[in-house]
């Protein structure tokens, strides 16, 4: 990754009014140019599970179909007014006709729909798409229950009764990849646009994968399951200072033995879906591709947990000898030892600071500006943070203390003043959430980790984002040497 100075903001797709890759995000994009800032990040848009958490999907390849915008369809003559309002499935099975009776003609410069687009789309995308159209069309079968709750012929490939199966299914299995080509047709015009305005997409990558997914039903070898095909073991971290029995997130472990021996084939398929949709991709808990809490599958809480060695050193490099174009980020919160750090320094990758952690403790606290170096990536705060104006007003006093004291305000403008600090320091690149731009308290907060009520669900009015708020930005990005113009 580059060392020039940048600034990115971090606001999730569907955080946006309308919560799509539509015109919203189009609009959003001229708004982040208007700002000089060059990096725009979002959380994983992959298909999420009934929970509409980015972080367990249903598939590691694909897209969010919630983010596929209907406005667009209507634009390109695709639906018709009165169709925007039809169940997914209905409107775009219209819209799939519609297409194929266009065949090989795109109505948006070669760059839109056509029948011969998606035909190319299924033959390029086929190492995970058919698997996972056959797994979201025998989950809707059987009403939604998780894959090992099926019937054994389907729970174990058996290979005449998936055949019978997709027989029986054709259309549906159609339509459903036929969705995903539309995702990421309207993904790859709004990454187009935003590259031409010079805007590079920051995408995220979740270390692990639910075991409710296509890829684990598709691949058990590739995964810490027994013979019945349940899990032995789940992924989570220990007690701490935050949880004094850890976290238990129940994933399940990789088989890394049987990933390295295919030359990580399924992680390089994974890699390549995610270089398409993005620049930059900040690989989730980092650290579990040294080593990752492994809890036995019987075990409650994380308390009994245990270290699990893995072959991150490997895998990088395979990773970054194939994809060199593509520039990575680690996320190394948490519990980083010497071994984490120096795998990440291997590889040159940029780690992450958090100013929200920085303020409460020692004038040696590796959160502060003056601790960190270049090749970091700062920022107020993350999506499992609270707003910034949120923080500060639950801080706890000698957080605010110490926050006053070294800003050398008594009261300070928040969120501002961690903002100016994020963008002044030496950090290569600094990004700053959407809603600490906007000025917003604690009700805007877009994840509590630990608790799952009231998760991913902000979303901005664009009369929230005003001409001051614009300009206030802008003037910081300018006075600290990181506008891209």
């Amino acid at each position: 990754m580059t060392q020039a100075r940048q600034v990115g903001v971090l606001m999730h797709i569907t955080s946006l009014p309308e919560g799509n890759v539509g015109p919203d995000a189009y609009r959003f994009v001229n708004h982040l140019v208007d700002m000089e800032v060059s990096i725009w990040q979002t959380l994983p848009v992959s298909l999420p599970h009934e929970d509409q958490s980015p972080y367990q999907s249903v598939s590691a390849h694909a897209g969010h179909t919630g983010m596929i915008s209907v406005k667009q369809l209507l634009n390109e003559g695709w639906c018709l007014p009165d169709e925007v309002n039809l169940s997914q499935p209905e409107l775009f099975s219209k819209v799939m006709l519609r297409v194929q009776s266009n065949g090989a003609i795109s109505k948006v410069d070669g760059h839109g729909l056509s029948w011969s687009g998606f035909a190319r789309f299924c033959q390029a995308q086929q190492y995970w798409l058919e698997d996972f159209a056959l797994f979201m069309s025998l989950r809707e079968h059987h009403g939604y229950k998780s894959w090992n709750e099926w019937p054994e012929a389907y729970r174990v490939h058996d290979i005449l009764a998936l055949q019978a199966f997709a027989e029986t299914h054709q259309e549906r299995l159609t339509l459903i990849k036929f969705t995903q080509y539309i995702f990421f047709q309207q993904w790859a015009q709004l990454k187009i646009y935003a590259n031409q305005r010079g805007i590079k997409l920051f995408g995220d990558l979740p270390i692990f994968v639910a075991y409710d997914s296509s890829d684990v039903w598709a691949h058990p070898e590739l995964f810490k399951l027994d013979a019945q095909s349940n899990m032995t073991v789940v992924a989570g971290v220990p007690p701490d200072y935050f949880s004094v029995t850890g976290q238990r997130w129940g994933n399940p472990h990789y088989n890394w033995d049987a990933m390295q021996s295919n030359g990580f084939s399924w992680w390089l398929g994974r890699i390549e879906t995610q270089s398409k949709l993005f620049d930059i991709v900040r690989i989730d808990h980092f650290r579990g591709l040294q080593a990752a809490w492994e809890i036995p599958a019987s075990e409650p809480t994380a308390i009994n947990g245990y270290w699990q060695s893995a072959p991150g050193h490997a895998l990088l490099q395979t990773i970054i000898q194939t994809f060199p174009q593509l520039s990575l980020v680690a996320e190394d919160l948490g519990i980083i030892t010497e071994d984490v750090d120096a795998l990440r320094h291997a590889f040159h990758l940029p780690g992450m600071k958090i100013l929200q952690f920085a303020f409460g403790s020692g004038y040696d606290n590796p959160y502060l500006p003056e601790n960190i170096d270049e090749n970091s990536v700062i920022y107020t705060g993350t999506h499992d943070n609270d707003t910034t104006l949120g923080w500060y007003q639950e801080a706890d006093e000698s957080a605010r203390l110490h926050l006053q004291d070294y800003v050398r305000q008594e009261s300070p403008e928040m969120p501002l003043a961690l903002m100016r600090l994020a963008l002044n320091s030496i950090a290569f690149l600094a990004v700053v959430p959407m809603q600490d731009i906007l000025g917003l308290d604690g009700s805007a907060r877009m994840n509590t980790p630990g608790t799952s009520i009231n998760n991913w669900a902000w979303r901005m009015h664009w009369e929230q984002l005003t001409d001051e708020k614009v300009s206030v930005f802008k003037q910081l990005v300018k006075e600290s040497g990181r506008a891209y113009a």
